[in-house]
């Protein structure tokens, strides 16, 4: 079976890449204009084809034909932290993102987005998007995922988008959830609390037996290093974790108090590999895996995409 290619807009720090990797997808390029998240993906997968170059500048043209378009892009137009300025919002990308459709052409699109994207004040902006998909052949569905659904242990409601070549629309299905709900803060994290030979670690693995709260990225203007605005603090306060900032290493010995999570811990709980390493120092580090699709729910959703595209294809073949 060939190869499945797909091109990647907005591709962040790798989260949205590595699924489509684990469900067999080969990225052609990927796309993508925060140095510090090119610097990642370039030290992770040498052999990728990363440009670092503003979306409004980048031609589709020459991917005429992919398999699969895939992004994230920005959220703050739509989020309530953002003020939900939609397309009134200069980080607004949808309109590129439709560009590069008609451009590419490829046979389906995959977007992910805040949950704010599908709040009442946007059903014109959401609309609209269906009819420009429609004009160029694409059946277009969205869907709430929960990333909890799908393996990772944190509170993180995202909407993806899917457009599918009209042709191919009756193939495609959207992934189930897990039967079983994820592991929570403290069995995940136990080792990593350990390591630095933490004589608490298994009196706060006890306490930490929820998922996790949404991990927040924020942006280059507001959001430092720490886990979120008061209401998630105190969340994670119950799980006896200190959000207020981030810890360059696992408690020590004697440590006493609740201790705050390093990078390693929050790349585990947005469902990175732990040999996945962020370049950078902690702020920019933090704020890539923060701003991630967690990779578990991309994979899912890609791996529907991908049996859709085989389906098609093995049945092109027979025939």
């Amino acid at each position: 079976m060939d190869k499945l290619h797909c091109v990647e807009i907005c591709a962040g720090a790798g989260g949205q890449a590595l699924g489509l990797e684990g469900a067999g997808f080969e990225p052609d390029a990927l796309i993508e204009i925060d140095n510090a998240c090119c610097n990642t993906l370039r030290y992770n997968r040498p052999l990728w084809n990363v440009i670092e170059e503003d979306l409004n500048n980048f031609n589709g043209n020459p991917y005429k034909g992919i398999d699969l378009l895939a992004g994230g892009v920005p959220c703050p137009p739509f989020t309530k932290a953002g003020k939900q300025l939609g397309k009134d919002d200069e980080r607004d990308l949808f309109p590129q993102a439709i560009r590069l459709v008609d451009e590419c052409r490829p046979r389906i699109v995959m977007l992910e987005n805040v949950r704010g994207f599908l709040d009442a004040v946007f059903e014109d902006y959401r609309c609209n998007l269906k009819r420009q998909l429609e004009k160029m052949g694409y059946i277009t569905e969205w869907r709430l995922l929960n990333a909890s659904d799908y393996g990772v242990s944190q509170l993180r409601p995202r909407v993806v988008i899917v457009a599918i070549r009209k042709d191919l629309s009756e193939h495609f299905s959207w992934p189930k959830p897990n039967e079983h709900n994820p592991v929570t803060v403290g069995e995940l994290l136990y080792d990593q609390m350990l390591s630095g030979g933490w004589k608490g670690a298994k009196k706060w693995r006890k306490q930490a037996d929820e998922i996790a709260p949404t991990i927040v990225g924020g942006s280059k203007k507001h959001g430092g290093p720490d886990l979120g605005p008061t209401r998630a603090k105190r969340a994670w306060a119950t799980l006896g974790v200190d959000g207020m900032g981030i810890a360059n290493e696992s408690p020590q010995h004697d440590f006493v108090g609740n201790p705050r999570l390093t990078i390693e811990m929050v790349a585990r709980l947005q469902g990175f590999p732990d040999d996945w390493f962020f370049t950078g120092k902690k702020t920019p580090a933090y704020r890539q895996i923060g701003n991630a699709f967690p990779p578990p729910v991309a994979k899912a959703v890609a791996s529907e995409i991908s049996r859709c595209l085989t389906h098609k294809k093995f049945h092109a073949v027979a025939s």
